[in-house]
């Protein structure tokens, strides 16, 4: 089976995930992605992040109706911060029989050479890799790399702070997350402080 990993925070999994993860299901040779929340990037301020058990809650909330399309929280026990290399390892030894690639926007891409044993990454793995809003074309040096797949995904133009900020400032945020998320952060009170 093979099965994409797309990573992030998902603070909170919003819309546009769930957009992004299911068209690469249905138009890419992946079987399976997994929504791998990520309990601290090592280029994130921990401080903003809900805690883990409830970005969990919130993307498998997000997720119910879809098949095809999982949570996973196996990154919450690894020693931190998490390095995608160190995950991929761990993964790979828990599921040996499958095929494990990449998800992510053009804008990591960009920034991928920076990424802790990259090399290593590229060599064992595909990257599928799905357009971003940025200011003109983003060259980089894996554009004709034979292990990385342009993906013609939506571009969505929404993201998690811009719903955090919407909320903290009471705007109505609602029709950006799956209806459950919405109940569930509106119930909780999140990001409202």
């Amino acid at each position: 089976m093979k099965v994409g990993l797309f990573f992030g925070t998902f603070n909170p999994i919003h819309v546009g995930h769930v957009i992004i993860a299911n068209h690469i299901v249905e138009y890419s040779d992946l079987d399976e992605v997994w929504m791998v929340i990520t309990p601290h990037n090592p280029h994130k301020n921990k401080r903003s992040l809900l805690a883990n058990h409830h970005r969990y809650q919130l993307v498998y909330l997000a997720l119910e109706n879809f098949s095809n399309i999982k949570p996973s929280n196996i990154e919450f026990d690894l020693p931190q911060p998490n390095y995608t290399i160190k995950t991929l390892a761990y993964i790979i030894e828990k599921y040996p029989h499958q095929e494990f690639s990449l998800i992510m926007g053009e804008d990591n891409l960009k920034s991928f050479h920076k990424w802790k044993n990259y090399e290593t990454i590229l060599e064992n793995h595909h990257i599928y890799c799905y357009p971003r809003i940025s200011e003109g074309q983003i060259k980089t040096k894996f554009d004709t790399h034979h292990k990385i797949h342009k993906v013609n995904a939506p571009i969505i133009g929404i993201s998690s702070t811009m719903i955090r900020q919407g909320i903290k400032n009471r705007k109505n945020v609602a029709p950006m997350l799956p209806k459950e998320v919405w109940q569930y952060i509106d119930e909780m009170s999140f990001y409202k402080k």
